[in-house]
C-alpha cells in the first residue's frame, strides 16, 4: 500500500482495508459483464444443480451495476464471506459526488447540523476523524414495505435493513467520495455496523 498523500494535496486514488471475501463488481460498461460473469461463475462453482440460476443471478447483477453506475457509482463490492454453511449478505457502493456546474457541494459540517436537526427514528450522525481526514457518518435503520398482487389476494411484505454512510471531502477540492454500506441483518446490526465502521474508518488516499 503506497504512502497517503498530504490532506492539502490532491489524490489518484483511495485505498480500503476489506475482510477477505468481498468481490469487487466492476461498473463501467466496457468492464461489467465480465465482472458479473466471474461472480456468477464463483457463486455457482461445484453447483451444477443449481445452473438454472445463472440467467436470473446474472441478470440481476447487470441490473444493479447498472443503477449503481447511474447514480455515480465507481465501485461497488460484495460480501462473500462465509460463517458456516450461510454467505453474510452486505454491501459497500463507493460514489463520487462531484458539484454541478457553478454550485459547490455542502460542507460536511452544515450537512451534518441539518440532518441532526431533521430527528428520525432509527437515525444516527455525527462526524468522524478516520485516516483520510473528517467525515461524515450516517448510519440508518431502513423498513420498506412492498404490496404484491397473488392472484385476487393483495399481500404485502416488510424488508429491513441497516446502512452505514461516510461521506468524506476529497482533497484538492475534487469533490466527495460517499461509501455506503449495506446489510438486511439487522439481527446482527451492532457486529455489522462495527465491520463497516473499522472499513469506512481504514480509507487513505494514495498517489497510484
Amino acid at each position: 500500500m503506497t504512502e497517503p498523500h498530504e490532506a492539502s494535496a490532491t489524490p489518484a486514488d483511495y485505498r480500503l482495508l476489506l475482510p477477505e471475501g468481498w468481490f469487487r463488481l466492476a461498473l463501467e460498461e466496457e468492464r461489467r459483464a465480465a465482472s458479473v460473469e466471474a461472480l456468477v461463475d464463483r457463486q455457482l462453482r461445484g453447483a451444477d444443480h443449481l445452473a438454472y440460476l445463472r440467467p436470473q443471478l446474472r441478470a440481476e447483477l447487470m441490473a444493479r451495476a447498472a443503477e449503481s453506475y447511474r447514480g455515480g457509482g465507481i465501485e461497488l463490492y460484495l460480501s462473500l464471506q462465509q460463517a458456516g454453511a450461510l454467505t453474510i449478505p452486505a454491501s459497500l457502493l463507493v460514489t463520487l459526488l462531484r458539484p454541478e456546474p457553478g454550485r459547490a457541494l455542502p460542507r460536511l459540517d452544515d450537512l451534518a447540523r441539518e440532518l441532526a436537526a431533521e430527528a428520525q427514528p432509527g437515525r444516527e450522525v455525527s462526524m468522524e476523524k478516520t485516516a483520510a481526514g473528517r467525515a461524515l457518518r450516517v448510519r440508518r435503520e431502513i423498513r420498506t414495505e412492498e404490496e404484491t398482487q397473488q392472484g385476487e389476494k393483495q399481500e404485502q411484505y416488510a424488508f429491513d435493513s441497516v446502512t452505514v454512510d461516510y461521506q468524506l471531502d476529497i482533497p484538492g477540492g475534487q469533490g466527495q467520495l460517499l461509501l455506503t454500506f449495506s446489510t438486511p441483518l439487522v439481527q446482527l446490526a451492532e457486529a455489522m455496523t462495527e465491520l463497516f465502521d473499522a472499513i469506512g474508518g481504514s480509507l487513505t488516499w494514495s498517489s497510484a
